[in-house]
Protein backbone atom coordinates (compact mmCIF):
# COMPACT_ATOMS: atom_id res chain seq x y z
CA UNK A 1 0.00 0.00 0.00
CA UNK A 2 1.17 3.14 -0.83
CA UNK A 3 1.90 5.94 1.81
CA UNK A 4 2.21 9.69 1.98
CA UNK A 5 5.16 11.07 2.58
CA UNK A 6 6.83 8.01 1.03
CA UNK A 7 10.21 8.62 -1.03
CA UNK A 8 11.04 6.58 -3.88
CA UNK A 9 12.78 6.19 -7.45
CA UNK A 10 10.63 6.40 -10.05
CA UNK A 11 10.49 5.76 -14.06
CA UNK A 12 8.62 7.85 -16.07
CA UNK A 13 6.44 6.10 -18.04
CA UNK A 14 3.52 8.18 -19.68
CA UNK A 15 1.97 11.32 -19.27
CA UNK A 16 -1.16 12.39 -18.49
CA UNK A 17 -3.43 14.71 -19.77
CA UNK A 18 -2.61 17.72 -18.03
CA UNK A 19 1.31 16.77 -19.46
CA UNK A 20 2.14 15.51 -15.85
CA UNK A 21 4.35 12.57 -16.05
CA UNK A 22 3.09 8.71 -14.62
CA UNK A 23 5.09 6.66 -13.23
CA UNK A 24 3.96 3.23 -12.05
CA UNK A 25 5.17 1.64 -8.55
CA UNK A 26 4.43 -2.48 -8.81
CA UNK A 27 1.43 -1.09 -11.53
CA UNK A 28 0.25 1.80 -8.93
CA UNK A 29 0.57 4.86 -11.11
CA UNK A 30 1.94 8.33 -9.48
CA UNK A 31 1.35 11.26 -11.48
CA UNK A 32 4.18 13.47 -10.93
CA UNK A 33 4.35 17.13 -12.33
CA UNK A 34 7.50 18.48 -14.34
CA UNK A 35 8.51 14.48 -15.03
CA UNK A 36 9.08 13.55 -18.60
CA UNK A 37 8.74 10.03 -20.34
CA UNK A 38 12.07 8.01 -20.31
CA UNK A 39 13.01 10.21 -16.81
CA UNK A 40 14.24 8.40 -13.93
CA UNK A 41 13.23 10.73 -10.60
CA UNK A 42 13.26 10.43 -7.12
CA UNK A 43 10.06 11.38 -6.29
CA UNK A 44 8.10 11.90 -2.74
CA UNK A 45 3.98 10.70 -2.34
CA UNK A 46 1.98 14.03 -1.42
CA UNK A 47 -1.40 12.09 -1.72
CA UNK A 48 -2.28 8.32 -1.67
CA UNK A 49 -5.59 7.34 -3.21
CA UNK A 50 -6.80 3.47 -3.24
CA UNK A 51 -6.08 3.29 -7.39
CA UNK A 52 -3.76 6.22 -7.62
CA UNK A 53 -1.30 9.12 -6.18
CA UNK A 54 0.32 12.18 -6.69
CA UNK A 55 4.15 12.64 -6.00
CA UNK A 56 6.51 15.71 -5.90
CA UNK A 57 9.90 15.29 -7.87
CA UNK A 58 12.72 15.88 -5.50
CA UNK A 59 15.42 15.02 -8.02
CA UNK A 60 16.38 13.67 -11.62
CA UNK A 61 18.13 10.83 -11.79
CA UNK A 62 17.86 10.66 -15.38
CA UNK A 63 16.51 13.11 -17.82
CA UNK A 64 15.15 13.10 -20.99
CA UNK A 65 16.29 14.20 -24.24
CA UNK A 66 13.03 16.57 -24.70
CA UNK A 67 13.79 18.16 -21.69
CA UNK A 68 14.77 22.17 -21.74
CA UNK A 69 15.01 24.75 -20.05
CA UNK A 70 11.77 26.75 -19.63
CA UNK A 71 12.70 30.33 -21.20
CA UNK A 72 10.51 31.87 -18.89
CA UNK A 73 11.65 32.07 -15.46
CA UNK A 74 8.44 32.27 -13.65
CA UNK A 75 7.37 28.99 -15.19
CA UNK A 76 7.70 26.56 -12.80
CA UNK A 77 5.74 28.94 -10.39
CA UNK A 78 3.17 30.02 -12.87
CA UNK A 79 -0.25 27.94 -13.72
CA UNK A 80 0.02 29.76 -17.36
CA UNK A 81 1.85 27.16 -19.26
CA UNK A 82 2.24 23.06 -18.88
CA UNK A 83 4.88 21.93 -20.91
CA UNK A 84 7.31 24.37 -21.65
CA UNK A 85 9.97 22.12 -19.63
CA UNK A 86 9.58 20.08 -22.95
CA UNK A 87 10.89 20.56 -26.30
CA UNK A 88 8.46 22.00 -28.83
CA UNK A 89 8.21 18.41 -30.88
CA UNK A 90 7.69 16.34 -27.99
CA UNK A 91 4.55 18.76 -26.83
CA UNK A 92 3.08 18.11 -30.49
CA UNK A 93 4.08 14.48 -30.34
CA UNK A 94 2.27 14.72 -26.50
CA UNK A 95 -0.62 16.11 -28.05
CA UNK A 96 -1.23 14.06 -31.15
CA UNK A 97 -0.83 11.21 -28.52
CA UNK A 98 -3.43 12.55 -26.15
CA UNK A 99 -5.89 13.27 -28.78
CA UNK A 100 -5.45 9.39 -30.15
CA UNK A 101 -5.53 8.00 -26.66
CA UNK A 102 -8.95 9.82 -26.09
CA UNK A 103 -10.67 8.15 -29.32
CA UNK A 104 -9.36 5.25 -28.04
CA UNK A 105 -10.03 5.08 -24.72
CA UNK A 106 -13.50 6.84 -24.87
CA UNK A 107 -14.85 6.62 -27.88
CA UNK A 108 -13.25 3.00 -28.46
CA UNK A 109 -12.81 4.40 -32.39
CA UNK A 110 -9.63 2.71 -33.31
CA UNK A 111 -10.07 2.83 -36.85
CA UNK A 112 -8.82 6.39 -38.15
CA UNK A 113 -5.28 7.76 -38.44
CA UNK A 114 -5.05 11.01 -35.69
CA UNK A 115 -2.31 13.38 -38.38
CA UNK A 116 0.48 15.22 -36.75
CA UNK A 117 -0.56 18.55 -34.54
CA UNK A 118 -0.18 21.34 -36.59
CA UNK A 119 2.56 23.28 -35.23
CA UNK A 120 3.16 27.04 -34.78
CA UNK A 121 6.12 28.54 -36.70
CA UNK A 122 7.35 30.92 -33.83
CA UNK A 123 5.36 29.00 -30.35
CA UNK A 124 5.62 32.22 -28.42
CA UNK A 125 3.97 35.50 -28.46
CA UNK A 126 0.53 34.23 -29.55
CA UNK A 127 -2.18 35.31 -27.57
CA UNK A 128 -3.69 38.28 -28.61
CA UNK A 129 -5.41 38.77 -25.58
CA UNK A 130 -4.32 38.96 -21.63
CA UNK A 131 -6.31 39.29 -18.71
CA UNK A 132 -3.77 40.16 -15.52
CA UNK A 133 -5.17 39.93 -11.91
CA UNK A 134 -4.02 43.43 -10.15
CA UNK A 135 -3.00 43.13 -6.52
CA UNK A 136 -0.86 44.14 -3.36
CA UNK A 137 1.08 42.36 -1.25
CA UNK A 138 2.71 43.60 2.11
CA UNK A 139 2.25 47.15 0.49
CA UNK A 140 3.91 46.47 -2.53
CA UNK A 141 2.08 46.37 -5.98
CA UNK A 142 2.08 43.07 -7.56
CA UNK A 143 0.43 42.28 -11.25
CA UNK A 144 0.69 38.38 -13.07
CA UNK A 145 -0.70 35.27 -13.11
CA UNK A 146 -2.37 33.09 -10.46
CA UNK A 147 0.39 30.96 -9.15
CA UNK A 148 -0.38 26.88 -9.90
CA UNK A 149 -3.92 25.81 -7.89
CA UNK A 150 -3.99 29.00 -6.06
CA UNK A 151 -5.52 32.46 -6.04
CA UNK A 152 -1.51 33.74 -5.09
CA UNK A 153 -0.58 36.31 -7.83
CA UNK A 154 3.23 36.10 -9.22
CA UNK A 155 4.66 38.99 -9.89
CA UNK A 156 5.98 39.59 -13.25
CA UNK A 157 7.17 41.89 -15.81
CA UNK A 158 6.69 39.89 -19.06
CA UNK A 159 4.87 36.68 -20.24
CA UNK A 160 5.87 34.86 -23.09
CA UNK A 161 2.97 33.51 -24.63
CA UNK A 162 1.35 37.33 -25.07
CA UNK A 163 2.34 40.07 -27.49
CA UNK A 164 5.06 41.85 -26.28
CA UNK A 165 3.05 44.91 -25.84
CA UNK A 166 1.17 43.26 -23.21
CA UNK A 167 4.23 43.43 -20.83
CA UNK A 168 4.14 47.16 -22.44
CA UNK A 169 1.07 48.51 -21.34
CA UNK A 170 1.69 46.43 -17.70
CA UNK A 171 5.22 48.77 -17.05
CA UNK A 172 2.94 51.47 -17.53
CA UNK A 173 0.10 50.15 -15.24
CA UNK A 174 2.77 49.05 -12.75
CA UNK A 175 4.52 52.95 -12.49
CA UNK A 176 1.33 55.03 -12.56
CA UNK A 177 -0.20 52.52 -9.65
CA UNK A 178 3.09 52.90 -7.94
CA UNK A 179 3.79 56.31 -8.07
CA UNK A 180 0.24 57.37 -7.31
CA UNK A 181 -0.68 54.61 -4.54
CA UNK A 182 -3.39 53.62 -6.67
CA UNK A 183 -5.48 50.86 -4.29
CA UNK A 184 -6.41 46.96 -5.55
CA UNK A 185 -9.28 44.94 -4.60
CA UNK A 186 -6.87 42.01 -4.01
CA UNK A 187 -4.71 42.76 -0.81
CA UNK A 188 -2.17 40.09 1.00
CA UNK A 189 -3.76 37.09 -0.70
CA UNK A 190 -7.75 38.33 0.83
CA UNK A 191 -9.51 41.06 -0.73
CA UNK A 192 -10.26 44.57 0.34
CA UNK A 193 -13.95 45.49 -0.81
CA UNK A 194 -12.98 49.47 -0.50
CA UNK A 195 -9.58 48.78 -3.22
CA UNK A 196 -10.23 49.71 -7.15
CA UNK A 197 -8.12 47.92 -9.39
CA UNK A 198 -8.99 44.33 -10.23
CA UNK A 199 -7.57 42.88 -13.49
CA UNK A 200 -5.88 44.15 -16.82
CA UNK A 201 -6.83 43.20 -19.79
CA UNK A 202 -5.50 43.97 -23.31
CA UNK A 203 -6.56 43.33 -26.41
CA UNK A 204 -4.21 43.48 -29.59
CA UNK A 205 -5.17 42.81 -33.13
CA UNK A 206 -2.21 40.97 -34.95
CA UNK A 207 -3.20 42.11 -38.33
CA UNK A 208 -4.78 45.93 -37.94
CA UNK A 209 -2.08 46.78 -35.11
CA UNK A 210 -5.17 47.66 -32.71
CA UNK A 211 -4.70 48.19 -29.28
CA UNK A 212 -7.05 47.89 -26.53
CA UNK A 213 -6.46 48.55 -22.78
CA UNK A 214 -9.37 47.41 -20.12
CA UNK A 215 -9.00 48.47 -16.71
CA UNK A 216 -10.99 47.00 -14.48
CA UNK A 217 -12.12 48.25 -11.02
CA UNK A 218 -14.63 48.52 -8.65
CA UNK A 219 -15.38 51.92 -8.92
CA UNK A 220 -16.20 54.22 -11.95
CA UNK A 221 -13.63 56.94 -10.06
CA UNK A 222 -10.28 56.02 -10.49
CA UNK A 223 -7.75 58.83 -9.41
CA UNK A 224 -5.32 59.60 -11.75
CA UNK A 225 -6.48 57.84 -15.25
CA UNK A 226 -5.85 61.13 -16.98
CA UNK A 227 -2.07 60.58 -15.90
CA UNK A 228 -2.42 56.76 -17.08
CA UNK A 229 -4.04 57.89 -20.42
CA UNK A 230 -1.17 59.66 -21.17
CA UNK A 231 1.72 57.57 -20.79
CA UNK A 232 -0.39 54.80 -22.96
CA UNK A 233 -1.20 57.49 -25.84
CA UNK A 234 2.66 56.68 -27.35
CA UNK A 235 2.25 53.40 -27.69
CA UNK A 236 2.31 52.06 -31.02
CA UNK A 237 -1.60 51.06 -32.19
CA UNK A 238 -2.96 52.13 -29.23
CA UNK A 239 -6.65 53.08 -30.31
CA UNK A 240 -9.05 52.61 -26.71
CA UNK A 241 -8.73 52.91 -23.17
CA UNK A 242 -11.98 51.21 -21.43
CA UNK A 243 -12.98 51.60 -17.64
CA UNK A 244 -15.41 48.04 -16.88
CA UNK A 245 -16.87 48.23 -13.50
CA UNK A 246 -17.10 45.23 -11.69
CA UNK A 247 -17.95 45.47 -7.82
CA UNK A 248 -19.63 41.75 -7.56
CA UNK A 249 -18.01 39.25 -5.19
CA UNK A 250 -17.06 37.09 -8.32
CA UNK A 251 -14.30 35.29 -10.07
CA UNK A 252 -15.71 36.76 -13.17
CA UNK A 253 -13.10 38.65 -14.85
CA UNK A 254 -15.13 41.55 -16.45
CA UNK A 255 -18.73 43.33 -14.78
CA UNK A 256 -20.98 44.35 -17.55
CA UNK A 257 -20.62 47.92 -17.73
CA UNK A 258 -17.81 49.50 -19.79
CA UNK A 259 -17.07 53.48 -19.73
CA UNK A 260 -14.88 54.24 -22.29
CA UNK A 261 -11.81 57.02 -21.55
CA UNK A 262 -10.21 57.14 -24.84
CA UNK A 263 -10.55 56.05 -28.61
CA UNK A 264 -13.20 53.26 -29.82
CA UNK A 265 -15.47 51.26 -27.80
CA UNK A 266 -13.48 48.21 -29.91
CA UNK A 267 -10.66 47.31 -32.32
CA UNK A 268 -10.69 45.33 -35.52
CA UNK A 269 -8.54 42.35 -36.30
CA UNK A 270 -8.80 40.11 -39.44
CA UNK A 271 -8.80 36.12 -39.71
CA UNK A 272 -8.69 35.42 -43.25
CA UNK A 273 -10.67 37.48 -45.57
CA UNK A 274 -12.91 38.80 -42.52
CA UNK A 275 -12.30 41.81 -40.46
CA UNK A 276 -13.94 41.22 -36.78
CA UNK A 277 -14.92 43.99 -34.63
CA UNK A 278 -13.80 42.90 -31.24
CA UNK A 279 -15.08 44.58 -27.94
CA UNK A 280 -14.16 43.84 -23.97
CA UNK A 281 -16.44 41.06 -23.66
CA UNK A 282 -16.48 39.84 -27.55
CA UNK A 283 -15.51 36.07 -27.78
CA UNK A 284 -12.14 36.03 -30.37
CA UNK A 285 -10.01 33.08 -30.48
CA UNK A 286 -6.80 33.97 -28.51
CA UNK A 287 -4.49 32.69 -31.57
CA UNK A 288 -5.21 34.20 -34.78
CA UNK A 289 -2.63 32.90 -36.89
CA UNK A 290 -3.55 29.11 -35.70
CA UNK A 291 -6.99 29.88 -35.87
CA UNK A 292 -7.05 30.73 -39.16
CA UNK A 293 -4.97 27.31 -39.68
CA UNK A 294 -7.98 25.68 -38.04
CA UNK A 295 -11.04 27.16 -40.17
CA UNK A 296 -9.04 26.51 -43.35
CA UNK A 297 -9.10 23.14 -41.84
CA UNK A 298 -12.29 23.03 -41.45
CA UNK A 299 -13.54 24.37 -44.84
CA UNK A 300 -11.29 21.37 -46.31
CA UNK A 301 -12.95 19.04 -44.67
CA UNK A 302 -16.53 20.28 -45.10
CA UNK A 303 -15.11 19.72 -48.81
CA UNK A 304 -18.36 22.21 -50.20
CA UNK A 305 -19.61 22.86 -53.72
CA UNK A 306 -21.66 25.69 -53.61
CA UNK A 307 -24.92 24.22 -53.49
CA UNK A 308 -24.65 22.84 -50.03
CA UNK A 309 -26.65 24.35 -46.66
CA UNK A 310 -24.96 24.35 -43.88
CA UNK A 311 -25.55 24.24 -39.90
CA UNK A 312 -22.87 26.38 -37.25
CA UNK A 313 -23.91 24.88 -33.65
CA UNK A 314 -22.28 26.90 -31.23
CA UNK A 315 -21.43 30.02 -33.25
CA UNK A 316 -20.11 32.14 -30.70
CA UNK A 317 -20.11 35.71 -32.93
CA UNK A 318 -19.98 33.95 -36.53
CA UNK A 319 -16.40 33.38 -37.11
CA UNK A 320 -16.90 29.79 -38.51
CA UNK A 321 -20.31 30.97 -40.32
CA UNK A 322 -18.40 33.65 -42.29
CA UNK A 323 -15.73 31.18 -43.33
CA UNK A 324 -17.71 28.53 -44.42
CA UNK A 325 -19.99 31.46 -46.50
CA UNK A 326 -17.38 31.24 -48.50
CA UNK A 327 -18.22 28.37 -50.30
CA UNK A 328 -21.62 27.26 -49.38
CA UNK A 329 -25.15 27.80 -50.62
CA UNK A 330 -26.85 28.66 -47.44
CA UNK A 331 -25.34 28.80 -43.85
CA UNK A 332 -27.58 29.02 -40.43
CA UNK A 333 -25.30 30.29 -37.43
CA UNK A 334 -26.99 29.01 -33.75
CA UNK A 335 -26.24 30.28 -30.81
CA UNK A 336 -27.87 30.85 -27.36
CA UNK A 337 -26.05 33.76 -25.96
CA UNK A 338 -27.69 36.95 -27.66
CA UNK A 339 -24.78 38.98 -27.38
CA UNK A 340 -22.70 36.43 -29.66
CA UNK A 341 -25.78 36.58 -32.22
CA UNK A 342 -25.62 40.49 -32.10
CA UNK A 343 -21.61 39.93 -32.91
CA UNK A 344 -22.23 37.74 -35.25
CA UNK A 345 -25.03 39.55 -37.42
CA UNK A 346 -22.50 42.87 -36.94
CA UNK A 347 -19.69 40.83 -38.25
CA UNK A 348 -21.59 39.54 -41.07
CA UNK A 349 -22.74 43.30 -42.34
CA UNK A 350 -19.36 44.71 -41.81
CA UNK A 351 -18.05 42.22 -44.43
CA UNK A 352 -21.10 41.83 -46.76
CA UNK A 353 -22.18 38.18 -45.80
CA UNK A 354 -25.46 37.94 -47.24
CA UNK A 355 -25.50 34.10 -47.26
CA UNK A 356 -25.36 33.49 -43.37
CA UNK A 357 -28.72 33.68 -41.28
CA UNK A 358 -27.86 33.68 -37.30
CA UNK A 359 -30.72 32.50 -35.02
CA UNK A 360 -30.74 32.69 -31.33
CA UNK A 361 -31.22 29.61 -29.11
CA UNK A 362 -30.54 26.17 -27.47
CA UNK A 363 -28.77 24.51 -30.75
CA UNK A 364 -30.78 20.98 -30.71
CA UNK A 365 -34.33 23.35 -30.03
CA UNK A 366 -33.72 25.67 -33.49
CA UNK A 367 -32.72 22.59 -35.62
CA UNK A 368 -35.86 20.59 -34.62
CA UNK A 369 -37.84 23.80 -35.72
CA UNK A 370 -35.61 24.08 -38.60
CA UNK A 371 -36.58 20.18 -39.33
CA UNK A 372 -40.35 21.13 -39.33
CA UNK A 373 -39.52 23.82 -41.95
CA UNK A 374 -38.26 21.13 -44.13
CA UNK A 375 -34.79 23.05 -43.70
CA UNK A 376 -32.42 20.13 -43.57
CA UNK A 377 -28.14 20.29 -43.28
CA UNK A 378 -26.01 19.01 -46.02
CA UNK A 379 -23.15 19.39 -43.57
CA UNK A 380 -23.27 20.01 -39.70
CA UNK A 381 -20.49 21.66 -38.03
CA UNK A 382 -19.91 21.68 -33.91
CA UNK A 383 -17.43 23.59 -31.68
CA UNK A 384 -18.90 23.34 -28.53
CA UNK A 385 -17.93 24.29 -25.05
CA UNK A 386 -15.53 22.21 -23.33
CA UNK A 387 -17.62 20.47 -21.68
CA UNK A 388 -19.09 19.16 -25.44
CA UNK A 389 -22.08 19.32 -26.74
CA UNK A 390 -25.35 18.50 -25.10
CA UNK A 391 -27.23 15.18 -25.62
CA UNK A 392 -30.56 16.47 -27.31
CA UNK A 393 -28.07 17.92 -30.05
CA UNK A 394 -26.21 14.87 -30.77
CA UNK A 395 -30.05 13.52 -30.91
CA UNK A 396 -30.62 16.27 -33.38
CA UNK A 397 -28.09 15.81 -35.65
CA UNK A 398 -28.80 12.10 -35.96
CA UNK A 399 -32.59 13.45 -36.76
CA UNK A 400 -31.17 15.62 -39.58
CA UNK A 401 -28.62 13.25 -41.09
CA UNK A 402 -26.55 15.20 -42.79
CA UNK A 403 -23.86 13.80 -44.90
CA UNK A 404 -21.31 15.48 -43.02
CA UNK A 405 -20.43 16.51 -39.45
CA UNK A 406 -17.60 18.72 -38.89
CA UNK A 407 -16.46 18.75 -35.31
CA UNK A 408 -14.05 21.27 -33.77
CA UNK A 409 -13.33 20.54 -30.20
CA UNK A 410 -11.25 22.32 -27.30
CA UNK A 411 -11.14 19.00 -25.43
CA UNK A 412 -10.27 15.55 -26.61
CA UNK A 413 -12.24 13.97 -23.92
CA UNK A 414 -15.28 15.15 -24.76
CA UNK A 415 -15.02 15.12 -28.77
CA UNK A 416 -14.36 11.40 -27.86
CA UNK A 417 -17.45 10.87 -26.07
CA UNK A 418 -19.09 13.12 -28.37
CA UNK A 419 -18.08 11.70 -31.99
CA UNK A 420 -18.55 7.18 -29.78
CA UNK A 421 -22.19 8.35 -29.45
CA UNK A 422 -22.21 9.76 -33.23
CA UNK A 423 -20.55 6.64 -34.56
CA UNK A 424 -23.69 4.92 -32.48
CA UNK A 425 -26.39 7.49 -34.72
CA UNK A 426 -24.68 5.89 -38.14
CA UNK A 427 -21.82 8.47 -38.78
CA UNK A 428 -18.05 7.53 -39.36
CA UNK A 429 -14.92 9.30 -38.04
CA UNK A 430 -13.26 9.97 -41.46
CA UNK A 431 -10.13 12.70 -40.20
CA UNK A 432 -8.97 13.91 -37.11
CA UNK A 433 -6.38 16.61 -37.21
CA UNK A 434 -4.71 18.56 -33.84
CA UNK A 435 -4.14 21.75 -34.52
CA UNK A 436 -1.50 23.50 -31.67
CA UNK A 437 -3.69 26.96 -30.71
CA UNK A 438 -1.82 26.84 -27.35
CA UNK A 439 1.99 26.45 -27.26
CA UNK A 440 3.34 25.41 -24.44
CA UNK A 441 -0.37 24.14 -22.41
CA UNK A 442 -1.63 21.10 -22.57
CA UNK A 443 -4.56 22.14 -24.21
CA UNK A 444 -5.47 21.08 -28.09
CA UNK A 445 -7.81 21.63 -30.33
CA UNK A 446 -9.04 19.27 -33.24
CA UNK A 447 -10.94 19.07 -36.04
CA UNK A 448 -12.36 15.72 -37.54
CA UNK A 449 -14.69 15.40 -40.32
CA UNK A 450 -17.57 12.51 -39.70
CA UNK A 451 -19.61 11.07 -42.90
CA UNK A 452 -22.94 9.47 -42.75
CA UNK A 453 -22.79 5.87 -43.58
CA UNK A 454 -26.25 4.35 -42.25
CA UNK A 455 -28.36 6.05 -45.20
Amino acid sequence: MMKKNAELTVEIVDQGHQGEGIGKVEGYPLFIEFALPGEKVRAKVLKANKNYGYAKMLERVESSPHRQEPPCPYYYRCGGCHLMHSDYEAQLDFKKKRVKDSLERIGKITHVTVEDTVPMEDPFRYRNKIQMPLGRVGGEFVAGFYARRSHRIIDMEACLVQHQQGDEVLAILRRWAEEFGISTYQKDEGVDPEGLLRHLMVRKGFRSGDLMVVLVSTKKEVPHVEELLERLKPLKGFSSLILNINSEDTNVVLGKENILLYGEDHITDHIGPFTFKVSPHSFFQVNPVQTEVMYNKALEYADLKGTETVFDAYCGAGTISLFLSQKAKKVYGVEIVPEAIADAKENARENHVDNVEFLVGKSEEVIAELIQQGIRADVMVVDPPRKGCEMKLLESIRDMAPEKVVYVSCDPGTLARDLGILESFGFRTEKVTPVDNFPMSYHVETVVLMSRVDK
